[in-house]
């Protein structure tokens, strides 16, 4: 067995362990197909994986490393490589979201991550208690190398609820809000991505209890993330599906149509300005 490869100052995390994943597929003579066929994974995110293109869970890694009989090395180097991109309770959402056809996301306080520039993305993460300047810096190329999906082939319906107070909200100041709300109005263009604004007129609605993402999965089950204070949960059990879907439906009623949501942006943009 190969040691563990160290990453030089020039390569990504996920590029170092695509290539390694791939010399290990490769040298047990194994197509792409045939090692998904195993894991149970599409063949189009195990080259995501392959490429650097995309983080993957530590289920998928589990799989991969049972398949090609490493006898744990790649866990090992994943957890070497990406330990720090991604927080540990987050990983396990990483692979349902690249394998969901459709996301649907509710975000009352900030734009939801898919969708986030740099510079505000960073402003948000900084707000964690105790961080260090580079965990923020990982957890920000983190954040930014998930957001692939969006503009990768098969890319999923992403359909994203926000509070209007979000676009109000000084996350970073003027020149960080300003480019924040022209990255929301340049997403929208793309026609698998489309964002309705709740109205502050609303006043009180189910959706002030937190946000959360809804991912619809080619097998037909649907999982759900859900924000807390502390950290996401994660889960598929059928009676939390169901009540984050009946709170979803009620919020997106109360939201304004497409086109409507996409002038009051513009609106905001311009008092950023």
């Amino acid at each position: 067995m190969s040691a563990t490869p160290e990453p030089g100052p020039n390569i990504k995390p996920l590029i170092l362990f695509g290539a390694e994943l791939r010399k290990h597929r490769k040298n047990a003579d194994l197509s792409q197909e045939r090692l998904a066929e195993l894991i149970r994974f599409s063949p189009s995110l195990l080259g995501f994986v392959e490429r650097g293109q995309r983080t993957p869970s530590r289920n998928f890694v589990q799989r991969c490393d049972g398949a090609l009989e490493l006898d744990g090395a790649l866990l090992r180097l994943w957890a070497k490589l990406t330990g720090e991109v991604t927080p540990g309770w987050f990983r396990g959402w990483l692979g349902i979201e690249q394998e969901a056809h459709t996301l649907h996301t509710w975000q009352p306080l900030y734009v939801p991550g898919l969708l986030q520039t740099e510079d505000y993305a960073r402003v948000v993460i900084r707000g964690e208690p105790g961080i260090t300047d580079e965990q923020v810096e990982k957890l920000v190329e983190g954040r930014l190398e998930r957001q692939a999906i969006l503009a990768s082939d098969g890319a999923p319906l992403f359909r994203a609820v926000l509070d209007e107070g979000i676009l109000h909200r000084p996350i970073g100041g003027k020149d960080v809000m300003r480019e924040q709300l022209g990255r929301l109005l340049e997403a929208v263009k793309s026609p698998r991505i489309g964002i309705q604004i709740v109205p502050l007129a609303v006043g009180a609605t189910t959706g002030l209890l937190g946000g959360f993402v809804i991912a619809q999965l080619p097998d037909g089950a649907d999982t759900v993330y859900i924000d807390s204070a502390t950290h996401g949960h994660v889960t598929d059990r059928l009676e939390d599906v169901r009540a984050v879907h009946s709170r979803y439906d009620t919020i997106r009623a109360e939201a304004l149509p497409q086109h409507v949501s996409i002038e009051l942006i513009r609106e905001a943009e311009k008092l950023w300005t």
